[in-house]
Order: C-alpha cells, then sequence, then structure tokens
C-alpha cells in the first residue's frame, strides 16, 4: 500500500499493520536468519510473546559491528534468490552487503516511489539524477525504479560536471533534480562564472541527498540559505541507508522525513536502549518490515535524531524525523567542547572565505581528540587567514588546526578510488 494512504492513516491503524508485520519477520527471522536464531537462543527470547511495538524493548538491538563482522548470517534466502547485492558506503568501518530478492527490489521501488510522492512528484516531471547508479549504490537504483513506477522522465546523468549537468537542464528542460546540497552550491557557482540564470531554466525543485539541508528546528541551516536564495526552487530533503531500505523524505511542510509505518519501524533509544520522548535526541534504530533478503531487527544506525509525532499541516499522520544531529560514534570532544560533524560542517559552509573543506579528527598522544580543518581559501592572504581564524574561535570558543589546500589536493582527498561521495570527515582516532 502506497504512502498516500498509509500516512494519512489513524495512528492507531498504522501501528496494528506493522505489529502484524513485525510479527511475521520474527517468524521470518526465526527459521531463516543464522544471525537472529542464535540470537534468540542466547537471550532465550520467546517470539510469541513479542505482540506490541511496546514489546520490543525486550529484545536485545543489532549493531552495526554485528553487521560488519558477521554480514553472511544475515542472509535469509540460498544465494539464487539473491537479484540485486548492495554495499553501503563504509563511512563508520568496512563496507557492509546488503543482498535483495526480487521481492525486495519491489519494496524498493515502492518505498522511492512513495517518497517522490510526498515531495510533490508526480507523471509530468523529469528529474535529473546528479549521483551516481553504479557502484553497487542502493540509493541510485531506488531513485530509478521509483521514478520508473510514477512514471515521470528520467535523465540519468551521474554526478559531478557542472558544466554538463547545466548544458542537460537547457537542452532536455528537467523540472527536478535529485543532488547533494553542497553539489548543487558548486552548480550555482558555476552558472553564476558562466552568466547563466539559474532561475529561468526549467528546474523547480530538487530532492536533497546525503547532507542536511535543515538545522534541528527545521529551518534551513547555511547551506539550505545559500541554495534558496541564489535559485528560486523548493528543496525536500531525505533520509535514508542501505541497511533500512527505506526512506524517510520530506513533504513541501519540511518539518522532518515522513515515516513510512508499512515498511520500517523506527525508535529512538538513549544510551540505555530505551525510547525517548517527543522532540528528544536518541539513536534512529530500525526495524525492516517486509524485506526478505536481509532484514533488520531494532538495528542501531549510529545516527542521533529527534522525532515529532503531532499531525503534520500537510495532513499525514506519520511519525517525522528531524535532521540528523550528528552521528554517535563521529562525536567529538575537543577541549572540553562537544562536536558534531554537521555542526561544523554548517560553520564552514557560511563563511564566504572558505571554499571547500575536509575536517580532519585524531588522537593526540595523551588520547585525547584534535580537530584538523584542511581548507580551500578563497584567496592565500593573511588578512583572509586572520579573518576564518577569529571566526572559528569566536563560533567554537575553541581553535581547530587549520591547514590550506588548493581545489585538487581537496578533491583528491574527498574522492577515493573506491568511494562514491564525496568525503568531508576523515576519522583517525585510534
Amino acid at each position: 500500500m502506497s504512502l498516500p494512504q498509509q500516512a494519512y492513516t489513524a495512528a492507531g491503524a498504522a501501528k496494528t499493520i506493522q505489529e502484524q508485520k513485525l510479527a511475521e519477520l520474527l517468524l521470518h527471522l526465526s527459521l531463516y536468519s543464522p544471525f537472529y536464531r542464535e540470537l534468540f537462543a542466547k537471550n532465550k527470547i520467546d517470539i510469541q510473546s513479542i505482540k506490541t511495538l511496546a514489546d520490543l524493548v525486550s529484545l536485545p538491538t543489532t549493531t552495526k559491528e554485528d553487521l560488519q563482522k558477521r554480514n553472511n548470517d544475515f542472509l535469509c534466502v540460498s544465494r539464487d534468490k539473491v537479484i540485486e547485492y548492495a554495499s553501503t558506503s563504509g563511512t563508520l568501518g568496512s563496507p557492509v552487503t546488503i543482498a535483495l530478492t526480487e521481492n525486495d527490489l519491489n519494496r524498493l521501488t515502492n518505498n522511492e516511489y512513495n517518497s517522490f510522492v510526498c515531495a510533490d512528484g508526480s507523471a509530468t516531471d523529469t528529474y535529473q539524477l546528479m549521483l551516481t547508479l553504479d557502484r553497487q549504490f542502493m540509493a541510485g537504483i531506488a531513485y530509478y525504479s521509483g521514478l520508473r513506477k510514477l512514471g515521470a522522465g528520467i535523465i540519468r546523468l551521474g554526478p559531478g560536471v557542472p558544466s554538463m549537468q547545466l548544458e542537460t537542464i537547457e537542452r532536455l528542460k528537467p523540472t527536478a533534480i535529485v543532488a547533494v546540497p553542497s553539489f548543487i552550491l558548486k552548480l550555482i557557482q558555476f552558472a553564476k562564472d558562466a552568466g547563466i540564470d539559474l532561475n529561468k531554466t526549467s528546474v523547480k525543485k530538487a530532492v536533497c541527498i546525503g547532507e542536511n539541508i535543515r538545522n534541528a528546528d527545521y529551518a534551513y541551516n547555511i547551506l539550505g540559505k545559500k541554495i534558496t536564495e541564489a535559485w528560486d526552487i523548493q528543496l525536500y530533503s531525505t533520509y535514508a541507508s542501505t541497511e533500512m531500505q527505506t526512506a524517510f523524505t520530506e513533504c513541501k511542510e519540511g518539518r522532518g522525513g515522513h515515516l513510512q509505518p508499512e515498511l520500517v519501524i523506527v525508535e529512538l533509544l538513549d544510551e540505555h536502549n530505551q525510547p525517548v520522548a517527543a522532540h528528544t535526541p536518541g539513536e534512529v534504530t530500525i526495524t525492516t518490515l517486509g524485506v526478505e533478503g536481509m532484514p533488520l531487527l531494532r538495528y542501531k544506525t549510529g545516527d542521533i535524531c529527534s522525532y515529532d509525532d503531532a499531525p503534520c499541516a500537510c495532513g499525514r499522520t506519520s511519525l517525522r524525523l528531524s535532521p540528523i544531529i550528528g552521528r554517535k560514534k563521529q562525536m567529538i570532544k575537543f577541549k572540553g567542547t562537544t562536536l558534531y560533524p554537521p555542526a561544523l560542517f554548517d560553520l564552514l559552509n557560511e563563511m564566504e572565505e572558505v571554499l571547500d573543506f575536509v575536517v580532519e579528527v585524531y588522537s593526540n598522544e595523551i588520547g585525547m581528540d584534535e580537530v584538523l580543518l584542511h581548507l580551500v581559501p578563497a584567496d592565500g592572504s593573511k588578512a583572509c587567514d586572520n579573518r576564518i581564524r577569529a571566526y572559528l574561535q569566536a563560533r567554537l570558543r575553541v581553535s581547530p588546526h587549520v591547514t590550506y589546500i588548493t581545489t585538487e589536493q581537496i578533491h583528491k582527498i574527498q574522492f577515493t578510488e573506491a568511494g562514491r561521495k564525496a568525503v568531508k570527515f576523515i576519522d583517525r582516532r585510534s
């Protein structure tokens, strides 16, 4: 059932659907998952006793480390049933392979169809995909298949190359783009340098992936402001991961990513694996519904968000997730200050003196966190350096180490041969 029906369902009815699908998941895991069969036996779990969503707290959580160490033990089908192999980007460690069956691919299609509908997409739209569709990138195949189900036009252009993106926009007249927000900024700068008025193009909306465009209060952050001030388009943020095989996508109200209750159960947990209240930060923990190949039960994503369970002004009643506040393992304790990379990204994005950046964190000789900023400055003057350092000191109250490099040098850091996303954060802590 698609999101336009489920997301408007009364909370009680959505809960009933989730509990029915949870019972099916537990049976599936107990029969076919080597990892979860062992977990249930070790913890003396009687799956028949798990009847409601509230009962989930009695079950152990699953971590990224479990999935990395025992990847194959999560597979619930024989190899001949696997149609597609996707993998995570390895942001927080070694990549994880996720195997999908034909049913899983159909579910993925429905997920992204629902997401595009939520983001006001229709068959009359044409979307330019400014992202990779290779390298086992699940999102690429999800966007493509979801748009096919929607009946929209698709332009598979791939990431990067602003000149080619703009030439294609001019030639094929897409109404929407799917892109990483920081790349949209590069597109804006290229258009400005080339004397192209983006507001006169056919593009009216953008689905933003991979980076926050909003603060925790849902107002645009610096990235979102810079885009919308230069280009009069509607932005829709989306949050997803390869492991959950599901997306949380904003509607036009921009007040958080909507849960698709028929596809996933989401909990936000504290340090003791207990659910937090609405508007309270917690670790996003998901239970996949309807996944056949590699389903997950109470999987801790490492992402810190809050949620809002009040009905949305768009009419949908489904829970909404806030922008990512940070990743649990990326939290930095620097000179008595707690920092998350997204906050540093916002700070650097708002500085006109900084054209591009990579944040690196490492352990010093006594095991404390140190922060090194690799920056491409607007110019090499001492005055520019002074402004950058003074601004960092004023905003952070502490002074990170700074090194200046060229555009070519930072591109080599951001784009590795094996990677498919621009690297903005490097964690070298022991």
